[in-house]
């Protein structure tokens, strides 16, 4: 597996871009966390680190000139809140194609008080219900939202959606959000008195770390919650003309 290393980053290719800012690129190495940019010594305007496998935006140190960010395409579904205080002058973000699915996973954006160009396309979050408007209240000063421009129209329905008692209710409805593995752990717990053995609670809890994806445990809750256990044979059904 590949680990972004200081090494790493030095060997990068670094250029000045079109819009003639100092930019690094990262772009395909397949490293699935984002790591030791300390070594960038603050040089960059842009970083692209499009195409990896980067899970979670965290572990930024103070990178006061970074004002570009490109991370599509990668499996991306959390925001951690430090990064908005490590880079409090990033303009621009590109979140196209990550795994990014609830309203509460996006609300740390607004901590990016200079942000004005945002791009989450291709994520699930982009199916939800007035995910558009969602976005843009919750970081109002953007400009341009997934390659559109902002209309004085939509901030106000953003307005009118989520403001007063109504929207503060539909936001507290939105902040109730599925966490990988709490609703198994639960399960499991609740089954404690049920005479599960301690064999069974280890495959479940392997079967979690195993997960792949937000799917993959969802099935795993689901299989659980109807007496199913990861790695238990299939039971055989009787054949009712059987003698």
């Amino acid at each position: 597996m590949v680990k972004l290393t200081a090494d790493l980053i030095a060997e990068s290719t670094q250029h000045v871009n079109p819009c003639r800012e100092r930019e690094l690129d990262l772009r395909g190495y397949k490293f699935n966390q984002i790591e030791n940019l300390g070594a960038t010594l603050d040089q960059f305007d842009s970083m692209m680190m499009n195409d990896n496998d980067v899970k979670k935006i965290e572990n930024f140190p103070y990178l006061p000139r970074l004002k570009a960010l490109y991370l599509s395409n990668n499996r991306i579904r959390k925001i951690d809140t430090d990064a908005t205080n490590n880079i409090p002058n990033l303009k621009e973000l590109n979140l196209a194609n990550n795994e990014i699915k609830d309203f509460v996973d996006i609300q740390p954006l607004a901590g990016f008080q200079k942000l004005e160009y945002l791009t989450l396309t291709g994520s699930p979050i982009a199916a939800q219900k007035n995910y558009r408007l969602y976005v843009i209240h919750n970081v109002p000063q953007l400009r341009v939202f997934d390659f559109k421009r902002i209309t004085t129209k939509e901030r106000e329905e953003a307005r009118k959606l989520f403001g007063g008692k109504a929207g503060k209710k539909l936001l507290d409805e939105m902040k109730n959000t599925f966490t990988p593995g709490e609703e198994l752990e639960r399960n499991i717990k609740a089954r404690k008195g049920t005479g599960m053995s301690e064999e069974e609670k280890k495959r479940i809890k392997e079967a979690i770390l195993a997960a792949k994806s937000l799917e993959e445990v969802e099935i795993l809750q689901q299989q659980l919650q109807m007496g199913h256990i990861p790695g238990d044979k299939p039971k055989k059904e009787k054949d009712p003309n059987a003698p």
